[in-house]
């Protein structure tokens, strides 16, 4: 049994100490934003925080995460206005978008630690998160994006537009 604390809600599971976050999120919480990709934590489409750290769940045991706060991409926003995303939009970075909650929650973990990363930043955080549409110079754009409105204390708007907060 393990007590997982998700989005902000505590939740409770009788599940094996030993199942992939990953699962226990989408089949028993019911949470399918964060994607199965590879099984192995190699293509970060199941990226969550776990205590703020971006976490590859499909590699992580639910016994690890065990009283610990975790982040979804459906918590990272209720709104889904969080600056990352807004970014994501504004610059047009998805293209068929299966990676993308995984590329978003990396790089809000990549801000969270370093607001205004350089290019050398951003691919070394984003290295392991793999596009298989290879939209990786628009992720980019989006991080920086993201980066310059929270730094100027503004949001992106979806129109490329920002509006003071």
């Amino acid at each position: 049994m393990a007590t997982l604390t998700i989005n902000g809600r505590s939740v409770t599971l009788e599940v094996a100490d030993d199942m992939p976050l990953l699962w226990a999120i989408r089949d028993y919480i019911g949470l399918t934003g964060t994607k199965f990709g590879c099984g192995a934590g190699l293509c970060g489409a199941c990226t969550v925080h776990v205590d703020g750290e971006a976490t590859r769940s499909c590699v992580t045991p639910v016994a690890s995460a065990d009283g610990k706060e975790i982040t979804t991409i459906e918590g990272l926003s209720s709104a889904g206005d969080h600056p990352v995303q807004l970014a994501w939009v504004a610059e047009d970075a998805p293209q068929c978008g299966y990676c993308q909650s995984g590329q978003i929650m990396q790089a809000a973990a990549l801000l969270a630690d370093n607001p205004d990363p350089s290019d050398e930043d951003i691919d070394r955080a984003m290295k392991g998160n793999l596009c298989r549409c290879g939209t990786y110079n628009q992720i980019r754009a989006a991080i920086k994006h993201a980066a310059r409105a929270k730094m100027a204390g503004s949001d992106v708007q979806s129109d490329n537009q920002e509006v003071s907060a």
